[in-house]
Order: structure tokens, then C-alpha cells, then sequence
């Protein structure tokens, strides 16, 4: 059990986990992740964050076969400019380590997008909050539950 499967638990929502051994010498987390589970890497996303100009950092969804395109999260949030958020200070936040952190549970609810491409799946596959923890839903119900936007914010790799 993790905050993120806690939290889908305690809401009642539909998911299934799927775990597979983390090779700590990976180069992304998410490729990893879709490589051993044999997914489709459109299908399996990966959470970033973001800091604005202000310092409000923002979660960011996206699939792990492309990339945040920072303008266009920028623009989805409604602030002038956005850049990656230091590994540090995303941690702190959201209690998970990097390479595992999930959009769900966090221990600060931050303002969340979720790149549109994943309403064209059945499910979407995040992270469950561990290294080698994947939990696969319905992308609907991660906007529900973490208050998401859907916006067109990732670009392919």
C-alpha cells in the first residue's frame, strides 16, 4: 500500500497494480516501466513537476514517449513561464521519491494537468507511488481525484 493506493481505496475507484524489479541503473523510469510491463509507452505516464515564476509548483502528466513542453503547461496554468521543479523540493512536496512519484496522493494537493492524449485510452498507467509500482485507471477518474485539467501539454520525444 502507498498514499496513491490509499487514496484510489479510499475513493472507491477502479485500478489494478502491476509491479515489475526496478533496475536502479535505468535511464527513465517510465520506459522501464513500459518495457518490462510490455505496455505501450503512450499509454504509460509519467508525473513531473513544475515550478512557476512565483514558485507554485504544479504537477504535470505526460505520456513517457515524449515530453512536458513547458510553454505549453505555462499556458494551460494560466502563468507566464514555468521550468522543471528542483528533484528536492518535488519530493518534500509530494512525499514520493523521483522515479515514483504519483499524481495521486501527494502530501500537498497541487494544481494538476494531464496531457489530453490520455483520454484516447481505457486506461493510462502512472506511477503507484513506488519505484517498480505501476497502477493502471481510467484517466477521468485521476482528473477526478486529483482536481486535473486535461490540456495539450506533452510533445513527442
Amino acid at each position: 500500500m502507498t498514499p496513491a493506493t490509499k487514496a484510489l481505496d479510499k475513493a472507491r475507484i477502479s485500478y489494478s497494480l502491476h509491479r515489475y524489479e526496478h533496475d536502479p541503473r535505468a535511464e527513465s523510469y517510465g520506459g522501464e516501466a513500459a518495457n518490462k510491463l510490455g505496455l505501450n509507452p503512450a499509454q504509460v505516464f509519467k508525473t513531473l513537476l513544475a515550478s512557476t515564476e512565483t514558485g507554485e509548483l504544479l504537477v504535470a502528466v505526460v505520456p513517457v514517449n515524449g515530453q512536458l513542453d513547458l510553454k505549453l503547461l505555462a499556458k494551460a496554468a494560466g502563468v507566464r513561464k514555468v521550468s522543471m521543479a528542483d528533484p528536492a523540493a518535488a519530493q518534500r512536496s509530494t512525499g514520493y521519491l523521483v522515479g515514483g512519484i504519483s499524481p495521486l496522493g501527494q502530501k500537498k494537493a497541487l494544481r494538476t494537468f494531464i496531457d489530453d492524449s490520455a483520454r484516447q485510452w481505457p486506461q493510462i498507467h502512472i506511477s503507484a507511488g513506488r519505484r517498480g509500482l505501476e497502477v493502471a485507471l481510467a484517466a477521468d477518474d485521476l482528473a477526478s481525484q486529483t482536481r486535473a485539467s486535461f490540456a495539450p501539454i506533452g510533445r513527442p520525444d
